[in-house]
């Protein structure tokens, strides 16, 4: 084992962010005896309410950040929209996995494509578009239908809009902002397939099944995995998956969304460099969840095993549950096969997550029957 890599349990690892991945990776981490400080301008987090140490301040206060990271053996981060000074000045005290390079690229969209159009991994045709007129003369050569993205901040379905007909450009300019954009290409997709992947800092790589993801809002709704996609595109999807960690020297986790086209082609879509919503279900699912693959990949420790012990299927529980009350959580948990992960989120809103459900059957279609039905359950009153 390489002893400048290792990080050993008892060990602090500082987390830069405070939200629900953030939780889970600290539960993980925590099972396995290590310590974790969580940094975040908000108080009460749901990752600071697990961890040893939660440390409130502002992401620009460097020296707080330097602080912060001086106490840790090695820092990382559950969410990219973490500032770069940030990454850089906690990189001065700790390692930080991944690097704040990756950070850099994958959280603006510019970036990440023209990261993947150098490395030659399939991607969705796009152009760069920096005012309106560059809208109009990339909607020229693209054509219609076509969609507009914010080149920073974007998630969820936020800061994008779908043009349907030249007509609808100027809306659109106006609705992602008039600021720094992509333009790409409508693709008329199959579905929507993740692969979550993780490399250590010794460059050793797991991946985990694929899994089929449906979206409703822009926002994923349900995941089930494995996906029911040819042998063939497993085997591609893991393969690009792993091509993408190795080319952005990813120590850590990261999941690649992919488009599948109707002619059987997987298109990145994009990349998040931490773990993935899609990947909760790998918590009850796996030999190993994608979050203490997360800190065995940035301790230096071994990779485990992605071993699905069954399909498995999640839905994700948003702030709509709790439009009519408290949800039934007892009439959800009766359901044999089904898991509930809240997040501890202070105050249920329309469209934020609060949770999830995992469900675990003996083939894909029933475990997602399976979740589909307890998420329901949490509605009977």
């Amino acid at each position: 084992m390489n002893n400048h890599l290792y990080v050993p349990p008892g060990s602090v690892v500082g987390v830069l962010g405070s939200g629900q991945l953030g939780r889970m990776f600290t539960l993980a981490a925590r099972r396995m005896g290590y310590r974790v400080h969580t940094f975040s301008p908000d108080e009460d987090t749901p990752t600071g309410q697990v961890a040893d140490v939660e440390v409130v301040a502002s992401y620009d206060d460097l020296d707080a950040v330097r602080r912060f990271a001086g106490e840790t053996r090695v820092v990382t981060f559950e969410f990219e929209n973490v500032p770069a000074p940030t990454a850089a000045a906690a990189a001065e005290r700790a390692p930080v996995r991944p690097e704040g390079s990756v950070l850099h690229t994958t959280q603006q969209r510019i970036r990440e494509k023209a990261f993947l159009r150098a490395n030659g991994l399939p991607h969705v045709p796009y152009l760069e578009v920096r005012s309106f007129g560059e809208l109009r003369a990339a909607l020229a050569e693209l054509g219609t239908p076509a969609v507009l993205k914010s080149a920073a901040f974007g998630y969820d379905g936020k800061g994008q809009a779908k043009i349907a007909s030249a007509d609808e450009a100027e809306s659109a300019w106006r609705e992602v902002g008039s600021a720094e954009c992509v333009l790409e290409a409508f693709v008329d997709f199959e579905r929507e397939i993740s692969v979550v992947a993780a490399r250590s800092a010794d460059g050793s790589c797991v991946t985990y099944a694929p899994s089929d993801n449906t979206h409703a809002r822009h926002i994923l709704d349900v995941s089930v995995s494995p996906s029911t996609i040819s042998e063939r595109l497993h085997r591609e999807s893991a393969e690009i998956a792993r091509a993408v960690l190795e080319k952005l020297g990813v120590a850590g986790v990261l999941c690649t969304e992919f488009f599948v086209t109707r002619d059987g082609r997987l298109l990145i879509n994009e990349l998040a460099p931490r773990p993935h919503n899609s990947g909760h279900l790998t918590i009850d699912a796996c030999l190993t969840s994608q979050f203490e693959q997360q800190l065995r990949a940035v301790c230096g420790l071994p990779l485990g095993a992605v071993d699905m012990l069954r399909p498995a299927a999640m839905a994700n529980l948003l702030g709509d549950q709790w439009e009519n009350g408290e949800p039934n959580w007892a009439r959800a948990c009766a359901i044999p096969g089904v898991k509930l992960h809240l997040y501890g989120k202070l105050e249920a809103r329309r469209g934020r997550k609060m949770g999830h459900l995992t469900a675990l059957g003996e083939t894909p279609e029933a475990a997602r029957e399976l979740v589909l039905e307890a998420r329901h359950a949490l509605l009977e009153r």
